[in-house]
């Protein structure tokens, strides 16, 4: 696609709704219920939002030739989407945030792969190198965490583990949203979406080590931001970009969103960022840009 019609709003939306995302992890620590039950809130908290924006849109999608029926897509990115929620939520049972985060947002190769295999894509060499400088970039912004925990190693190969299967899913979502996100309306594919995600977590939420309800009410807000920042002000977004920008691309530029995790801890909890994540930061911001160029 050439640099005149290359959808900057676009692009610019879905590293917003990336930022955004990188988040959930801070939100999540302040959590006082389990993490299961934190996705699930996020969910069910979100869904309201969405559907009252749904249906309040709906004479547009009309007039607009989109769909407002149900259609199986829009189960199956609720699906794989809880499923990603569920294994990286399992995976920080297990291994550090940051390694979480890290083998989650590996989904740009999983999506490379499929669309290499299934539709015989392919990719210039500039996005390639591109993908694989914001790989490199994403590995030493979190390294120097993941190098200071003190798990057992079994344990943080079983999360490892964990958090690169929910890249599987992260990939499937993507790609299923991707596909959706022509017919339907952003607001109509999200309220569905999110409410299959939430119902599919419920009977896991329930059943999960640790408190499903929040201790008050001042424990709620980090569960409304959950909601609203992430789920709403973070894949909402994204799945409005999705439908100006080729999947590919935008996989990779949601590898922001580690560097936002990373910056916001040292903000708000003080982390230490060293001059190998520094380093990382901006080798994974200049890969997102060769990627972009490469698209």
């Amino acid at each position: 696609m050439s640099t005149k019609t290359f959808p900057a709003f676009a692009f610019l939306a879905l590293l917003t709704g990336g930022i955004a995302i990188g988040f959930a992890g801070i939100f999540m620590r302040l959590s006082d219920v389990n993490p299961l039950a934190s996705a699930f809130w996020r969910m069910a908290l979100a869904a309201p939002v969405l559907w009252a924006w749904a249906f309040a849109v709906r004479k547009q999608d009309e007039a607009a030739g989109k769909r407002t029926d149900y259609a199986m897509a829009l189960v199956l990115a609720g699906i794989y989407f809880a499923a990603d929620m569920a294994l990286w939520h399992l995976s920080l049972h297990y291994t550090t945030v940051s390694n979480a985060t890290l083998l989650s947002n590996f989904a740009p190769i999983f999506i490379a792969l499929w669309m290499w295999l299934a539709y015989k894509v392919r990719f210039a060499r500039i996005f390639i190198v591109g993908m694989v400088i914001a790989l490199v970039g994403a590995v030493m912004l979190v390294a120097p965490n993941a190098a200071a925990s003190q798990d057992s190693a079994g344990s943080r190969m079983l999360g490892d583990a964990l958090g690169l299967s929910s890249a599987v899913f992260y990939a499937a979502y993507q790609l299923v949203i991707k596909g959706a996100r022509d017919q339907y309306s952003t607001a109509r594919l999200m309220a569905w979406s999110t409410t299959v995600t939430g119902l599919a977590l419920l009977p896991f939420a329930l059943v999960a080590p640790g408190a499903f309800w929040p201790a008050n009410a001042l424990a709620w807000m980090p569960l409304l931001g959950l909601a609203l920042v992430a789920q709403i002000g973070g894949q909402t977004v994204i799945a409005y970009a999705f439908a100006h920008l080729p999947a590919s691309l935008s996989s990779v530029s949601l590898l922001i969103q580690p560097l936002t995790a990373t910056i916001a801890a040292w903000i708000i909890f003080n982390e230490a960022v060293g001059p190998v994540q520094m380093a990382g930061g901006a080798l994974l911001l200049w890969g997102i840009y060769l990627s972009k160029r490469g698209s």
